[in-house]
């Protein structure tokens, strides 16, 4: 009878603690979007008070993580310049970066996010909740993920300024990468993630890199969140996400991307994305999700499974996001 008690009771804190684990993970992770999308950051403009806030706010949570860097203070500054990246410079913008090393590969997956948003007009704050404060707290909830769970394929988290001004952080790390491009096995992309009234998550890419889709196809079984591939075939107008979003700048380069995002809702880029507005449900699936989309690329690369990601579809360099 003692034994028993002892196993039924060792059970039931196995299982309490498994519980207590995934609601301090979902916790972390809707105090990251509710703070990055709060009004104290009056909208994370580049180049603002509020930037730098948030900025601050994702250099603690890296550090905290035990990430590492190959930037100083995890700050990668580039010269921001005017609307879509031409005329003069308007200041130095900041992208914050952060690292976990591989257990079997120097080869990379680079996570992308883009912190900044619109600001604030005619004294509305546009907050950007899920454009894209929802990416870039899915950005740290990944990099908290796979700190306690190293992968084999190493993972570089790159939350990216300016993108809303041209994609500008994600061309600036680019063209500074702290690593041979070629040692860049994919980019995936974190950009509108936390509502959908169809439950739907889509992953655009696989028109360009059908290799990635069994992959996806076995992360995706049994989620709670529907994953919808699509939104990248050429020729289809705004439907077509190939540039829509900071991967624009790995794709231009050759480098496979998934990007992860949900369709268009009445609140884009309006004084109205704010935290209240989010699907707390959806977005924590979403996020489980890609975690699960991640750690299934991560182990296809590490058993040798995806071994060319070529495209069959020479890339585009137009961007098309208003």
């Amino acid at each position: 009878m003692i034994q028993r008690s002892v196993l039924l009771f060792l059970l039931f804190l196995s299982v309490s603690c498994i519980l207590f684990a995934q609601e301090s993970d979902r916790v972390s992770l809707l105090r990251d979007i509710e703070y990055l999308a709060s009004d104290e950051l009056e909208g994370r403009k580049p180049l603002t008070e509020g930037s730098r806030k948030a900025q601050e706010y994702i250099k603690t949570r890296f550090a905290n993580l035990g990430l590492t860097s190959q930037f100083r203070d995890y700050s990668q500054f580039f010269d921001l310049k005017e609307r879509r990246g031409e005329g003069g410079v308007v200041g130095k913008a900041t992208n914050i970066i952060g690292f976990i090393p591989g257990e079997q590969s120097k080869k990379l997956i680079v996570i992308t996010a883009h912190y900044d948003h619109l600001g604030t007009k005619e004294e509305e704050i546009f907050n950007g909740a899920d454009d894209n404060a929802s990416g870039t707290a899915g950005l740290l909830a990944l990099a908290e993920y796979f700190s306690k769970n190293k992968p084999q394929t190493s993972i570089l988290f790159a939350a990216l300024d300016g993108e809303e001004m041209g994609l500008q952080g994600a061309r600036a790390l680019v063209r500074d990468f702290p690593f041979p491009l070629e040692d860049v096995l994919l980019n995936i992309n974190l950009d509108m993630i936390s509502r959908s009234e169809k439950n739907e998550l889509y992953a655009a890419g696989t028109y360009h890199y059908p290799q990635l889709i069994s992959s996806l196809d076995r992360a995706s079984k049994e989620a709670e969140v529907t994953l919808r591939l699509g939104h990248d075939k050429p020729g289809t107008g705004a439907d077509d996400w190939t540039n829509a979003s900071d991967h624009a700048a790995f794709h231009e380069k050759g480098i496979p991307f998934v990007y992860f995002g949900v369709e268009d809702h009445k609140d884009y880029h309006k004084a109205t994305d704010t935290y209240d507005r989010i699907d707390q449900v959806f977005y924590y699936n979403a996020v489980n999700l890609i975690v699960r989309c991640v750690k299934e690329l991560d182990q296809s690369f590490s058993s040798m499974e995806l071994l060319s990601l070529e495209s069959p579809h020479a890339p585009s360099v137009q961007v098309n996001k208003p």
